[in-house]
């Protein structure tokens, strides 16, 4: 076997890996939701003034959308999504800890953003060849 500098090197494989990976992960906090509800999230958006029904957002989004991610429906509109519920969820938890360290030394927001910026280089990229849908603008 001849070795050459395209061995292994394939992005639409890549982007597969980054789709699964992503959705998938975030699927388990969608899963948490579903089975356990969204009642802190609508008790934190009440204390914030907001209606509490905004909670089910955060579970179509991590359900709904990181299915569609894992999927390739829609990458980019899913992702656009993800992102959004990312911030969101930064701003309402995690304000606190942008500026601040875990004592193992990592970031104090490392895990939101371990889903927030694979979610936004889906949405620039879309979901590459694998993907379910294609060549539209959503994905």
């Amino acid at each position: 076997m001849k070795w050459s500098k395209d061995f292994m090197r394939d992005q639409d494989f890549g982007l597969l890996v980054l789709r699964i990976s992503t959705g998938g992960l975030m699927l388990f906090h969608g899963f948490s939701k579903l089975f356990n509800g969204v009642g802190p999230i609508g008790e934190m958006l009440a204390a914030m003034g907001l209606p509490s029904f905004i909670a089910y957002g955060s579970l179509l989004v991590e359900l709904v959308a990181a299915m569609f991610i894992v999927f390739g429906l829609w990458t980019r509109a899913a992702a656009v999504a993800m992102v959004a519920n990312m911030v969101i969820a930064i701003l309402m938890v995690h304000t606190g800890d942008i500026f601040s360290l875990t004592p193992q030394g990592g970031w104090g927001i490392e895990l939101p953003m371990l889903y927030l910026l694979p979610a936004l280089a889906l949405a620039f990229t879309g979901g590459g060849r694998y993907a379910v849908t294609r060549n539209d603008i959503f994905s």
